[in-house]
């Protein structure tokens, strides 16, 4: 059977950097998504830290099915059903709780759950995920702490988020157990909000430029 997340697989391999967006208007999905796709990513991760964030997922796949978007900040079964039923396409969360664990059910294969030790790792590893995201990247060690984490736990893969940013993107890449990175450059709030669609595909362009070269 395929796993959920071969598909993100197949995309971050493409293009390794998935821009974790805050989006305040509905209105600005569509365009958002067709900027990140103009600038070559192939992937997103929407917070539910607003109120249209649900909406904003469903607008965003509407708008431009080849993108594939997750919902990010994912805390409770809540969340996981309004993410599923608005056509996320994986799960992140900044951690993992027993509540969040039981409400996953069914969809536990779609989530990328956050961890920031080699404890919390192994934990997640033995629960049946097949992705971890290191977070906050930056706090828990960052490079050195993916390079530790690749001698005794060399089965894991990594998205790190948090504290990743257009200088040290290509350092996180580099490592064999990271898969792509989280990050919040390409297309910031500000960004976001201005309607700057230029803008967000030129740096996309530039962050996938700095990586490949």
């Amino acid at each position: 059977m395929t796993s959920p997340l071969t598909a993100l697989r197949l995309a971050v391999a493409k293009a390794p950097i998935v821009p974790v967006l805050v989006v305040s208007d509905v209105a600005q999905a569509a365009p958002l998504a067709k900027a990140l796709l103009e600038g070559g990513l192939t992937t997103a991760e929407v917070t539910l830290r607003t109120p249209a964030g649900i909406g904003a997922i469903a607008a965003m796949k509407a708008a431009a099915p080849d993108l594939l978007v997750g919902a990010g900040t994912v805390l409770s079964g809540e969340d996981v059903r309004n993410s599923v039923e608005a056509g996320a396409d994986f799960l992140v969360s900044p951690g993992m709780s027993s509540g969040l664990l039981a409400a996953l059910g069914e969809h536990r294969p779609l989530m990328i759950p956050g961890v920031a030790t080699a404890s919390e790792a192994m934990s997640r590893h033995e629960e049946g995920f097949e992705m971890l995201k290191l977070f906050p990247a930056n706090i828990a060690g960052g490079v050195p702490a993916l390079k530790a984490l690749a001698g005794p736990l060399p089965h894991l893969q990594f998205m790190p988020t948090g504290g990743v940013s257009a200088e040290n993107a290509g350092e996180y890449l580099a490592l064999k157990n990271v898969v792509a990175v989280g990050g919040s450059w390409v297309a910031t709030q500000a960004d976001v909000d201005s309607g700057d669609w230029q803008g967000i595909s030129r740096k996309a362009r530039e962050a996938l430029s700095a990586i490949s070269s």
